[in-house]
C-alpha cells in the first residue's frame, strides 16, 4: 500500500513538494485554505496531483503518514494542531527534497537581514563558475521541483527560520548565517532565544567535512555559538568588519576599503569601492558569498569578477534610492501573497506599503501579522481596492485608497517619514493600470528618481 503524503499550502514550496512526492510514488494530496495560483494548478494537473483549494478536508488530511507544511502556515493553525494531536510527522519542503537530492551538495543561507542578496550573489558566482546549480528556498524555483525535474550538482537555498524548523535530518554542506536580530517573535513565544535557536538549526547534522560561515560582529550569533560549546563540528569561517578574528580554517576581514576572504590555502581580495552593491550591509553580504563559494571550490578569479559584476535583481526587493533617510524599494515582481510575505519579512524599518492591482482571489491571512507589526501605512493602488481596504482595516493605522499610479506615489511620499521604507510590493497582477509588472516597477523607479532623488 502506498504511503500517503499530504502537502499543506499550494504556493511555491507546496506544488514542488507535491510533484516530487508524486514522482517518488507516494499517494499525494495537496490542500490549501486559500486560492492556488493558476500557474501552480497547471503544473499539478500536468503531474496528475490531486488538490483542493478554499478548504481543508480534515478526514483526508488526518489520514496522512506524513505532512509537508508550507513555511507560511503557523504551528498555531487549527489544522496543524489536529495533525500534531494525531502524532503525524510534519516536515518542511527542504527536509523532504533533501532525501532525494542524491550526491548534490547544498549552500544554505539564513539570517534576519541580507539573505536574499547573499543568496542571489552566491548563485551568480556558481553559475559563472560553470556549475550545474539550482536556486531555491525563499527565492527562485522550489527546491523539491528542482530535485524532481533535473539533476543538479549544487543547490543554493535561501532558508527562513520557519523552513529550518521543519528540518530534522537535513544537512547544509555549506551553511551561512548572516545575522540574528529580533524578528518573527510572535511565532517564537516572543523570546529572541527561541528564534535564535531556530536560526542555529542551519548547523544541525553538520560534520567536520562541512563549513559554517557566520558574522563575528553579530552579538546574538556569538552568544549562541558560546552556548553550543563543542556541539559544532563544522569548519568555522567567520566574517567581520568590526571584530578582530583569526580562524585556522579561514575567515574574511575588512581592512580599509578592501576585504580578504580565505578558505584553506585559497583567498580572494575584493575592493568594495568597485562593487555595484554599496553600503556596509552589502560588504557583509559579499564577504559571506566569497567564503561560501571558496568553500565550494570556485576559482578566486571567478569570485572576484562575479562580485564586481553583481547588481541588485530588478523588480525583486530592488533599492530605488534613499533620501532624507527614507528608502524606496521596488518589489513589483511580487504579484502574489507568497512573494509579499517574504518582502515584509525582510523589512527592518516602519514600512509604507504600496499594494493593489488585479486581485487573483488572494487570501491575505498569512501576511496580516507582518502588516500589524511592520506596516504603518498601506497605499492601495488600483482600479478597485475594496477588498484590500476591507482586509487591512484595523490592522494598518493609515490606509489611503488611490485609483491611479500618480495618486498612489504622491500619497506614499506624503505619508513617509524619516526612518521609513516605502515598499512597492503589490500582491496583485498589474493589468488594471500597467501592461505588466516590469512596466509597473520601471515607472516606480522613474517616479522616485524624478520626484524624490532629483529634488
Amino acid at each position: 500500500m502506498k504511503r500517503k503524503i499530504v502537502v499543506l499550502g499550494g504556493g511555491i514550496s507546496g506544488y514542488g513538494s507535491a510533484i516530487l512526492a508524486k514522482k517518488k510514488g507516494f499517494d499525494v494530496f495537496l490542500s490549501d485554505m486559500g486560492k492556488i495560483a493558476d500557474r501552480f494548478k497547471a503544473r499539478l494537473d500536468e503531474w496528475d496531483v490531486e488538490y483542493e483549494e478554499g478548504q481543508h478536508t480534515e478526514e483526508r488530511i488526518l489520514d496522512a503518514n506524513e505532512v509537508i507544511k508550507s513555511p507560511g502556515i503557523p504551528d498555531t493553525a487549527p489544522m496543524v494542531r489536529k495533525i500534531r494531536e494525531k502524532n503525524i510527522p510534519i516536515i518542511s519542503e527542504i527536509e523532504f527534497a533533501a532525501r532525494y537530492k542524491g550526491v548534490a551538495k547544498t549552500i544554505c543561507i539564513t539570517g534576519s537581514n541580507g539573505k536574499t542578496t547573499t543568496t542571489s550573489l552566491i548563485y551568480k558566482i556558481m553559475v559563472d563558475a560553470g556549475r550545474k546549480v539550482s536556486l531555491g528556498g525563499n527565492i527562485g524555483e522550489s527546491f523539491a521541483y528542482s530535485v524532481a525535474t533535473d539533476r543538479y550538482f549544487w543547490h543554493v537555498l535561501e532558508l527562513s527560520s520557519f523552513q529550518l524548523d521543519g528540518c530534522f535530518k537535513f544537512k547544509a554542506d555549506v551553511g551561512v548565517l548572516m545575522n540574528i536580530t529580533p524578528d518573527h517573535l510572535d511565532r517564537y513565544d516572543y523570546k529572541l532565544e527561541n528564534y535564535a535557536r531556530s536560526k542555529m538549526r542551519i548547523t544541525q547534522n553538520q560534520t567536520a567535512a562541512d563549513c559554517f560561515i557566520y558574522s563575528a560582529d553579530d552579538p546574538v550569533t556569538q552568544q549562541m555559538l558560546a552556548e553550543m560549546d563543542d556541539n559544532l563540528r563544522a569548519r568555522q569561517l567567520p566574517f567581520a568588519i568590526n571584530t578582530a578574528i583569526a580562524s585556522g580554517d579561514g575567515d574574511a576581514v575588512l581592512e580599509g576599503h578592501s576585504f580578504t576572504a580565505t578558505v584553506g590555502k585559497k583567498s580572494v581580495t575584493i575592493d568594495t569601492r568597485k562593487m555595484q552593491i554599496q553600503g556596509m550591509h552589502n560588504t557583509y553580504n559579499a564577504m559571506a558569498a566569497a567564503l561560501a563559494t571558496l568553500a565550494a571550490g570556485v576559482d578566486p578569479k571567478v569570485i572576484k569578477r562575479s562580485i564586481y559584476e553583481f547588481s541588485p535583481v530588478e523588480h525583486r526587493l530592488e533599492p530605488a534610492g534613499t533620501k532624507n533617510d527614507i528608502e524606496w524599494i521596488n518589489d513589483s515582481k511580487a504579484t502574489n501573497v507568497d512573494s509579499v510575505w517574504y518582502a515584509l519579512e525582510s523589512m527592518q524599518r516602519p514600512t509604507v506599503w504600496i499594494a493593489g492591482g488585479t486581485d487573483k482571489g488572494n487570501d491575505y491571512t498569512p501576511i496580516k501579522e507582518f502588516a500589524r507589526r511592520k506596516v504603518r501605512a498601506l497605499i492601495c493602488m488600483g482600479v478597485d481596492n475594496t477588498k484590500l481596504v476591507r482586509e487591512f482595516e484595523g490592522i494598518v493605522p493609515i490606509i489611503r485608497n488611490c485609483n491611479t499610479f500618480e495618486d498612489a506615489m504622491r500619497a506614499a511620499q506624503e505619508v513617509a517619514q524619516e526612518g521609513n521604507t516605502v515598499l512597492l510590493s503589490p500582491a496583485c497582477a498589474s493589468f488594471d493600470l500597467f501592461r505588466n509588472y516590469e512596466e509597473r516597477g520601471r515607472m516606480f523607479k522613474a517616479w522616485v528618481k524624478e520626484n524624490v532623488l532629483d529634488k
